[in-house]
């Protein structure tokens, strides 16, 4: 059977909702899923009922996406995510879901901070091997421990000032296959069951509705506003990570 508390089912609109957009190609704006959810049971929980509903959506925006993507920036990215992937899984008992909201937060809004009053050049920045390999490796890290993966993606990717559907089709694939990977992690935690699996089937019709509001709303989004707004985001989702790691590190 299904999650049966109402309370889960009236925060699970607006997170479905957010997951949709985010794999619609608003990249970041799914992060608050998570954290909704996690007000009613515990953050790896939330993770597993997520995941089949992201791997869906993963299909269908990587179809829509397939031919805008960056080979180069994949290839470093996932170098890294498998270091990540694995070294989450490893550490999942002793790391904190508010340490890696916390640690999360302040580097997404200090690189939005740095990028709006540091004067950075307005030209295209491509970053070194070494530093996708890096960021892959933590984006994927906190994707797998608590679903905010896309802050560190994002600071490798939006220096580089791609095309707005390249961006998008290469968060789509690099969450896609790190996703996957989550996969053998989340198995071997035990943190699938008949009660997870029958909540991802029943929030998934929604999510998949969602997802295609996402991708209509990206394709008639102008390249130049998409890039403000995908700042802008980043920044408010870093800034609630903050709040939201600190609150609980307090409590504990």
């Amino acid at each position: 059977m299904p999650v049966s508390d109402p309370l889960f089912y009236l925060l699970a609109i607006p997170a479905v909702t957010s997951l949709g957009l985010g794999k619609g190609g608003f990249a970041g704006v799914g992060m608050i899923a998570a954290p909704l959810l996690s007000i009613v049971m515990p953050p790896l929980q939330v993770a597993a009922i997520l995941l089949p509903i992201l791997i869906v959506q993963d299909l269908l925006s990587v179809w829509v996406y397939r031919k805008e993507w960056s080979a180069w920036n994949l290839k470093v990215l996932l170098a890294g995510a498998v270091i990540g992937v694995a070294a989450a899984w490893g550490l999942a008992a002793q790391v904190s879901d508010a340490f890696v909201r916390l640690a999360v937060g302040v580097i997404g809004a200090s690189f939005v901070l740095y990028t709006w009053f540091a004067h950075v050049p307005a030209e295209p920045r491509r970053p070194s091997a070494a530093s996708g390999v890096f960021w892959g490796a933590v984006s994927a890290f906190t994707s797998t421990l608590a679903q905010v993966g896309a802050p560190p993606f994002q600071v490798h990717m939006l220096p580089q000032k791609l095309g707005k559907l390249t961006l998008v089709g290469t968060n789509m694939i690099f969450f896609a296959l790190v996703n996957w990977m989550k996969l053998v992690a989340y198995f071997s935690l035990g943190q699938f069951s008949a009660e997870t699996l029958a909540t991802s089937a029943v929030l998934l019709p929604f999510a998949i509705l969602t997802n295609f509001a996402g991708i209509w709303l990206v394709r008639r989004t102008p390249q130049e506003l998409f890039y403000r707004i995908a700042y802008i985001l980043v920044f408010l989702i870093s800034a609630e990570l903050i709040r939201s790691g600190l609150t609980t590190l307090l409590r504990g």
